[in-house]
């Protein structure tokens, strides 16, 4: 587990220096999906985002891999929720072996993810 380095601070001076991360579940035709979602706190873009009909750390790790293929990750603050993924013993060397610092939400505290939380009530209102 990580502290909250994020700390609300949801402003980033340059790309790829704070980015969000998150899963949520969409409906679709009966069928209950996964979308995890890396989002850049300096232009509120989305990075890299994966769909799977299993939420699991496989999702995660294939989201961050794809980021990571795309843009320059060293020194990137990594921001999540307290997930099952991200408490997990293989997501935090992951980080490291890309050089990215994980930072978490306080436990029960959605609003320390507020921006990518945001954005999937925008995502899902649309």
């Amino acid at each position: 587990m990580s502290k909250n380095y994020l700390n609300r601070g949801f402003q980033a001076a340059r790309p790829n220096e704070k980015w969000v991360m998150d899963v949520t579940s969409l409906p679709f035709n009966k069928q209950l999906f996964y979308l995890s979602v890396i989002y850049d706190l300096y232009n509120n873009e989305v990075v890299s985002y994966k769909i799977s009909q299993v939420n699991n750390l496989q999702l995660v790790f294939d989201t961050l891999e794809a980021a990571c293929k795309k843009r320059p990750v060293k020194d990137t603050l990594l921001h999540s929720n307290q997930g099952v993924q991200y408490t997990s013993r293989a997501y935090h060397p992951a980080l490291k072996t890309y050089g990215m610092k994980a930072s978490m939400s306080r436990k029960g505290n959605c609003l320390d993810n507020a921006c990518i939380e945001s954005f999937f009530g925008h995502l899902k209102a649309e």
